[in-house]
């Protein structure tokens, strides 16, 4: 197996930029892997890893409260700030911290590779707690279009961090589960934000307490960010290997620190004297990840996901139901799905779940039309409607939801993955931002025919995309991964 790897690093050669005194060299790693194989075989204990891991998902939870935060109380917001009925400026106060996730998300790249995981993440919890305050204290539409343009740039920081970040510091065996867990927090977010917002209609300015209470777990993650390690992979690549190795240590156990150094050095050794330039992401040997990368997330957005997020209160009530007790089965959909592709991920693979993921959404997609035909009668149209969206929401969960985040740091070479990353954020939050901004409007000028038409069709468009540019990560090496994907110089 090792001499595979070693041939197969010969066929993806990279040039060290300059002398690791500190590193193992090629004798001393050939040694270490060949007296280690007691220790490779026995996984390290993911108690170690897993509070880690915990404390991060936090920027998650607070990405999904912000997503669905305005959901329930837009009505509210609207009649209290004097917009009501201005479907565009109802629009933007969804969107526009998805404007503010844009720059995050360019940024996130450099910030991650320049002031490391931890402090990214910091950096990622002040403008949550700075926006929320704007939005919850705001008399007029422009402090709550500021609040939420804040927020969002926090929001762009955080997952792509947070991507980054479990990925370097979860044990190989528990790295899917660990992956999913972003996703689940992802959800649990969303349904905190709409269970809080169920009491806005009977409490006067309850959709300010609604932005208080984002606060406390953006300062928890500030705070306990402090205790918590930093990327050993980042430590290496600024040459800091003491610092690497004690973080190994607390991580994975000391019984796996050296090997978990070697397979590092073979993995990362040379990348980080060479300058990662824009342009070399767009037009250079890494167009092809990168592009596998941006694609996934577009497709992701222009499913419609996010508009059902924003808006499926309107789309419940237009229903006929109850819109609390909708959007709480909206977010049971979401994290069922989600716990079960966190038991899947590993079993069945990233590609197979994104394939049927997207196709189901497409079947439900095409519910969704049904129901909204003037030949289906009233009350069975009003079934389809609701289960249509509902098992739109659970497809999405099981695939199209967590795998992209996890399968691109997967793909991406460790030379390129925070930049590669921030740029296919930045992608998502784009297509983001114009489908909160315009579903309304679409929906009043298209109908949800044929805009449901539209969404289904990007979801097949999906299908045959995954199938035909996304290779199976499950059970491979980085470095197997990398030669499959990335042409040879």
């Amino acid at each position: 197996m090792w001499g595979r790897q070693r041939e197969a690093s010969m066929m993806y050669k990279r040039t060290s930029s300059r002398d690791r005194s500190s590193t193992f060299d090629v004798e001393e790693t050939t040694a270490l892997v060949q007296n280690g194989t007691e220790v490779e075989n026995t996984n390290p204990s993911w108690k170690l890893s897993f509070p880690h891991v915990l404390v991060a998902t936090l920027s998650s939870f607070l990405f999904g409260y912000h997503l669905g935060v305005v959901n329930e109380p837009l009505e509210s917001i609207s009649l209290d700030l004097g917009f009501n009925g201005n479907t565009l400026a109802e629009g933007l106060v969804v969107s526009m911290c998805l404007g503010g996730a844009f720059i995050g998300s360019t940024l996130s790249g450099w910030i991650a590779d320049g002031v490391g995981r931890r402090r990214a993440f910091q950096l990622c919890a002040l403008p949550m707690i700075i926006g929320a305050s704007i939005s919850a204290t705001t008399r007029n539409l422009i402090g709550m279009l500021l609040g939420r343009f804040v927020v969002g740039t926090g929001m762009g920081l955080g997952p792509t961090v947070a991507a980054l970040y479990v990925t370097e510091v979860s044990p190989p065996f528990v790295r899917g589960t660990y992956g999913a867990f972003i996703q689940i927090a992802t959800c649990l977010g969303l349904m905190g934000s709409l269970l809080i917002g169920i009491p806005v209609k009977e409490i006067a300015g309850w959709w300010r307490i609604c932005f208080w209470v984002s606060i406390v777990p953006a300062a928890i993650l500030c705070l306990a960010m402090v205790f918590c390690a930093e990327s050993p992979h980042w430590l290496y690549k600024k040459g800091r290997t003491a610092e690497a190795e004690a973080e190994f240590e607390k991580l994975l156990g000391g019984s796996h620190v050296k090997s978990s150094l070697a397979e590092l050095s073979k993995l990362d050794r040379g990348d980080d004297g060479d300058i990662v330039k824009f342009e070399e992401l767009l037009y250079g040997r890494h167009f092809r990840v990168v592009f596998i990368g941006s694609t996934l997330f577009a497709l992701q957005q222009l499913s419609g996901i996010n508009a059902i997020f924003y808006f499926s209160s309107s789309v419940f009530k237009s229903a006929g139901l109850s819109s609390g007790l909708a959007n709480v089965f909206v977010g049971i959909a979401n994290l069922s799905g989600s716990v079960v592709a966190m038991v899947l991920m590993d079993k069945l693979g990233r590609k197979a779940l994104l394939q049927w993921s997207f196709f189901s959404m497409a079947v439900s997609m095409a519910i969704q039309v049904a129901a909204s035909s003037s030949y289906i009668p009233g009350y069975a149209a009003l079934y389809l409607s609701v289960g249509g969206m509902l098992m739109f929401v659970l497809t999405f969960a099981l695939g199209a939801g967590p795998v992209p985040s996890l399968l691109l740091p997967e793909i991406f070479p460790s030379r390129i993955r925070a930049k590669a990353m921030a740029v296919c954020m930045s992608v998502h939050w784009v297509i983001n931002f114009f489908v909160g901004l315009l579903f309304l409007r679409l929906l009043e000028q298209l109908g949800p025919q044929l805009l449901y038409s539209i969404f289904g069709t990007f979801c097949l468009m999906a299908v045959a995309f995954v199938k035909r540019n996304v290779v199976e990560t499950k059970g491979k090496s980085l470095q197997e991964i990398e030669i499959a994907l990335l042409p040879q110089e």
